[in-house]
């Protein structure tokens, strides 16, 4: 991920990341802060990216991908191999020792209704945009879908 948003975006501090993170990814691929400040100087101990560190004020490091790091990443992209997916919610946890599937529903509901509009509202505006990149758009589709399916999901457990 570090290394998709520095080719995307080039040099970048480790906030800048964060900031990345919190309007892309980070509505699929959640992680604490902290790994995003960590990680770029893994990756500049092995080579993948480089950093530069302000001389004055305050010091700001900015991490840029090497010529390893693009290797690296353009293998990763395409290794098409990749884990199964994992499913953590709550609100299931909950509903599986007992809470009450009315009152969870009704939460999940307005919770899963807010997350597809904003869903579809970044996908018409990706969609309109010239030149938009396909795989932000592939990627809200199938953010819309989940969400459209954890709907259903919720509407059919409020009706039993």
């Amino acid at each position: 991920m570090v290394l998709g948003f520095l080719r995307a975006a080039g040099p970048s501090t480790p906030y800048d990341l964060k900031q990345m993170h919190a309007v892309s990814v980070g509505h699929f691929w959640s992680l604490p802060h902290s790994q995003l400040y960590a990680e770029p100087e893994r990756l500049a101990k092995a080579g993948l990216v480089g950093e530069e560190r302000e001389e004055a004020g305050r010091r700001r490091r900015r991490f840029t991908i090497t010529a390893a790091g693009e290797a690296a990443l353009d293998a990763w992209l395409a290794d098409a191999d990749a884990p199964s997916p994992e499913l953590r919610d709550v609100a299931l946890i909950k509903l599986f020792f007992g809470a009450d599937p009315h009152a969870i529903a009704e939460r999940r509901l307005a919770y899963h209704e807010q997350l597809l509009q904003t869903y579809e509202g970044l996908h018409a505006d990706l969609s309109q945009a010239k030149d938009a990149p396909r795989g932000p758009i592939s990627t809200l589709e199938a953010g819309i879908r989940h969400e459209r399916g954890m709907l259903a999901y919720w509407r059919e457990l409020l009706q039993r």
